[in-house]
């Protein structure tokens, strides 16, 4: 879901309770949803969030807690406090970040959502995105045919 108009910036944030503080330096401005089944359950509804790279500082890394969510990607939570921290691919670092975290987000644009397939009928968003199911977001990362 990268395109043109994307752009990076730092963006700092924290967590509810102030324990653990972020520093993104390279956080992209295009907002992102993911319905798929984990993330649901992990936060209750659409994982609502921001690509951050892999250049991202933790203060309070201690309060940090990781739980191994598959064989490619792990999640990160604030031990004190429960706020969900980051989806991280485990291969190349990438931080999925929730938006909520930071401070800035007057240049937030929502461009896509990702596991449409597994969104359940409650609930839509109004503006208009890129759609991918889990297969078409999968297919995306697939290694080459040989």
């Amino acid at each position: 879901m990268i395109d043109s108009t994307e752009t990076h910036s730092k963006r700092e944030g924290r967590c509810l309770c102030g324990a653990v503080r972020i520093i993104a330096s390279q956080a992209s401005n295009h907002v992102g949803a993911c319905h798929c089944n984990s993330c649901r359950k992990w936060g209750g509804g659409p994982f609502v969030e921001i690509q951050c790279g892999a250049a991202v500082e933790f203060n309070g890394e201690e309060n940090i807690s990781i739980y191994n969510s598959s064989d490619w990607a792990e999640r990160g939570f604030c031990k004190q406090c429960g706020t969900h921290l980051f989806y991280r691919l485990k291969e190349n670092k990438t931080h999925h970040m929730p938006v909520g975290l930071f401070d800035q987000d007057g240049d937030l644009i929502f461009k896509g959502q990702v596991f449409i397939d597994e969104k359940p009928h409650y609930y839509n968003f109004s503006e208009k995105t890129q759609n991918l199911t889990g297969a078409e977001l999968f297919a995306m990362f697939a290694p080459p045919e040989k």
